[in-house]
């Protein structure tokens, strides 16, 4: 009886053996295969190919990229700065006769025979100050990581500009009591304007800074004689000044955003 016993259990294990044999070939084979299917398939395929070329791009296309883009870089500043200057002088052209036909600025009698020699300074300097602004905004937008984009169309700039004209005019043409009712009505304008087209605290910055900087800058020039205006309330100048200074930085720096897109 032991015999058949040991017998049985002898052969059920080689049986078993054998099975675990036949299935762990079959498996091994299978994997192999499937792992050479693998690797042909991603070898061959498009984004290898593209890796590769990523890491070993051709001499040419790394030599002159570099070269190219800060070419178009230099082009496009160039090109904003001509436009920009173009407008700054054309701006302070109209709104300096604005303000000589108004008897609000006035400068010696050996100036004034024509148009464009009455303060020919003038034109040149604003249009620089124009193109430094219109640079900067884009500039502190892109540093600080808010890009611009409330309305971001030329219809809307070029209504900045004709609102940008009126405060101007009214400045010249209005009149109240007192100078201080003149100024607080400019501020809440300028305010207002900086609403309707900008909204941004980058925009908001820049202006208060541009008034502060222009105001001192007259003050000085009228200071020194370089030339007056009519009934000063704050110290040498007008008290509505500095709202013209923020109105017209924020629309320069609307234009600069703008030729930037």
């Amino acid at each position: 009886v032991p015999q058949p016993e040991n017998h049985t259990w002898s052969c059920s294990c080689t049986a078993r053996g054998r099975y675990k044999d036949h299935l762990g070939g079959s498996a091994t084979g299978l994997a192999a295969k499937v792992g050479e299917m693998l690797t042909s398939s991603v070898s061959s395929s498009p984004l290898t190919l593209v890796g590769h070329a990523a890491r070993h791009p051709s001499s040419p296309n790394r030599g002159s990229a570099p070269g190219s883009s800060s070419l178009n870089l230099s082009r496009d500043l160039l090109q904003r700065s001509l436009v920009l200057f173009a407008v700054g002088t054309f701006l302070a052209l109209v709104l300096n006769l604005l303000q000589i036909q108004r008897n609000v600025t006035l400068f010696p009698e050996e100036v004034i025979s024509t148009i464009f020699s009455s303060a020919w300074w003038v034109p040149p300097c604003c249009g620089t100050a124009a193109a430094v602004i219109g640079l900067l905004y884009p500039c502190i937008d892109s540093h600080l990581g808010e890009p611009h984009k409330f309305k971001r169309e030329w219809a809307s700039v070029m209504r900045c500009i004709a609102v940008f004209v009126g405060i101007n005019h009214a400045s010249a043409k209005l009149d109240f009591a007192n100078n201080i009712q003149l100024s607080l009505t400019l501020a809440a304008l300028s305010l207002g304007l900086w609403w309707t087209f900008d909204r941004s605290r980058s925009g908001l910055g820049l202006g208060i800074t541009i008034a502060f900087v222009a105001t001192l800058i007259t003050q000085f020039l009228v200071y020194n004689g370089v030339y007056q205006y009519t009934s000063p309330d704050f110290l040498y100048i007008r008290s509505w000044l500095p709202c013209i200074f923020f109105s017209g930085g924020v629309t320069v720096g609307n234009i600069g955003r703008q030729l930037a897109m």
